[in-house]
């Protein structure tokens, strides 16, 4: 027999990304309203296993991909029987959907897109990343549900899997976690927060080529040869040589930092001049979500995917096209010189708290 109250998440690992924090949040989401929730890891590593609600019974897959994953998930299908299960990215999409075929469980099983499919499946590293459109579209019919986090990520996914646009359903990310008000209280852990007052603009994300921080570097250099700033990007990944390399070819070396990877960016959201996302493309876009529900101002590029649909074609931040450093800069100088109120936009990122997207959750679940 299925218990129906237990529900299941499916992802590669809690490194950091913006998948994983959403399906914490979701995962504390579910626990409150009553259900049991087991987090299936392909590997258990990461800086946000220590995020893991309480009560959250996590399982790792001893694999090394998702695929060698495989036959400990259908064990645990057929052993646990859950209600229903949702997993993220293509990878697991793929293979939870082949182990409910093996392990022949009936459970409930939706499988969600957090990317802009036609641009990041030819951004992996493996040789079988550039092939996962192709195996979606071979298997995503037999999902109960698809999840897409914007609705220009859905039109892309239908478009590429060959699924008729309604069978996509739209869910944005439960991005602001109900302990937010505690999170923002301590003051960020580096030299700039406590210094002479010198406006710090801010980045998060990971140091790769999508999120083009190069054309942010060049803004910035634009915008410090006319007013006194500091630029903070707060991640850590392959492309750190080079954007040094470039920081220092700018002469702004002494007014960027890069200290990695931060468990807890709210801090310092809430108190920067202003907060960049300079991406090329964006499945949903969570840092902005975050941002604004600190009050920071907010400027974006109108890439694919969903800035523009979260900061509603510019009501709630700036939007620029990407690849255009001068006039990043330009919409950075005007985000400091002529603030939006920040009630205003912590009131735009209430829709996307855990509070106002879980219901859509259980809905597609049938939990």
């Amino acid at each position: 027999m299925k218990s129906r109250d237990r529900v299941a998440l499916f992802l590669p690992s809690l490194m950091p990304g913006g998948v994983q924090r959403m399906m914490l949040n979701l995962a504390g989401g579910l626990v409150k309203h009553g259900l049991r929730v087991d987090l299936l890891l392909v590997q258990s590593m990461g800086p946000f296993l220590q995020q893991v609600p309480g009560n959250v019974r996590v399982f790792e897959l001893d694999g090394r991909r998702a695929l060698t994953s495989l036959p400990e998930l259908v064990t645990y299908m057929r052993k646990e029987r859950p209600h229903s299960l949702l997993a993220a990215q293509t990878h697991c999409n793929i293979v939870a959907l082949w182990a409910r075929t093996m392990s022949g469980v009936p459970l409930r099983l939706i499988v969600s897109e957090h990317g802009y499919i036609s641009s990041s499946s030819g951004t992996g590293s493996h040789p079988l990343d550039r092939i996962m459109p192709v195996m979606a579209r071979m298997f995503y019919r037999q999902a109960d549900g698809v999840v897409a986090v914007s609705s220009q990520a859905a039109d892309d996914l239908a478009g590429i899997i060959h699924l008729p646009r309604e069978k996509v359903t739209v869910i944005h990310n439960p991005v602001v976690p109900d302990d937010l008000e505690e999170m923002i209280k301590p003051a960020p852990p580096h030299p700039w927060f406590h210094a002479a007052h010198v406006p710090v603009l801010l980045a998060v994300g990971r140091l790769y080529q999508e999120k083009d921080y190069p054309t942010l570097l060049r803004a910035f250099a634009l915008l410090r040869a006319k007013r006194r700033a500091r630029l903070l990007i707060l991640g850590e990944g392959e492309k750190r040589a080079e954007l040094e390399n470039l920081a220092s070819s700018l002469q702004i070396t002494n007014d960027i930092s890069l200290p990695g990877f931060a468990a807890n960016p709210f801090s310092y959201m809430a108190r920067c001049a202003a907060f960049v996302l300079s991406s090329t493309w964006e499945g949903f876009g969570n840092v902005l979500v975050e941002a604004l529900a600190c009050g920071a101002q907010v400027v974006s590029t109108r890439c694919p995917g969903g800035p523009a649909e979260i900061l509603a074609e510019g009501k709630y931040g700036r939007l620029v096209p990407p690849g255009e450093p001068s006039l990043l800069a330009a919409a950075i100088a005007s985000a400091m010189d002529e603030p939006i109120s920040p009630d205003l936009l912590r009131g735009r990122a209430d829709d996307f708290s855990i509070r106002a997207i879980l219901p859509r959750y259980l809905e597609i679940l049938r939990l």
